[in-house]
């Protein structure tokens, strides 16, 4: 049983390694640590009641670490008949769905390149610099689909 302990408290320590990164590459920091408890739990859902109490944090942050969590599509709420509280897990093609989530985000940085070549002159360095994020979204964006079919004939 210690060791199971041992076990447990490393794992713990890695998901607060994980959510350390995850803050470095800018996710907020409950959500970061909300999305460490999903990915290191060794129970087939969890409650926000759950992460708050392994977190040590308010009721209102951890809702709002799995709010965000679930609108960009990495979490899900399950069904927990005969549960009053809602039970949420990591969604099974979680990376896949973020990754296709950020098309729209893709897409707005397209947009926002496009509207900036609109009103600038072709020997402005303002128009270099957005034609060249332009030309890097559009391949971007024409890239996805494919780079995501072959994951899905990969991990499948």
């Amino acid at each position: 049983m210690e060791a199971q302990a041992t076990d447990r408290h490393q794992q713990w320590r890695a998901a607060e390694r994980l959510a350390l990164t995850l803050i470095e590459g800018g996710m907020q920091r409950m959500t970061a640590r909300t999305l460490a408890v999903f990915l290191f739990t060794d129970q087939d859902s969890v409650t926000a009641g759950e992460i708050a109490d392994r977190l040590e944090a308010s009721a209102g942050s951890i809702s709002a670490a799995i709010k965000s969590l679930a609108t960009v599509g990495l979490i899900e709420r399950l069904p927990a008949p005969g549960s009053r509280r809602e039970h949420y897990r990591l969604r099974d093609d979680a990376w896949a769905t973020l990754f296709t989530s950020q098309n729209t985000v893709i897409a707005a940085m397209l947009q926002a390149a496009a509207a900036g070549l609109a009103v600038t002159d072709e020997g402005d360095p303002a128009h270099r610099r957005l034609a060249q994020m332009h030309a890097f979204y559009d391949f971007l964006l024409g890239e996805l689909p494919a780079l995501l079919r072959r994951w899905h004939q990969q991990s499948g």
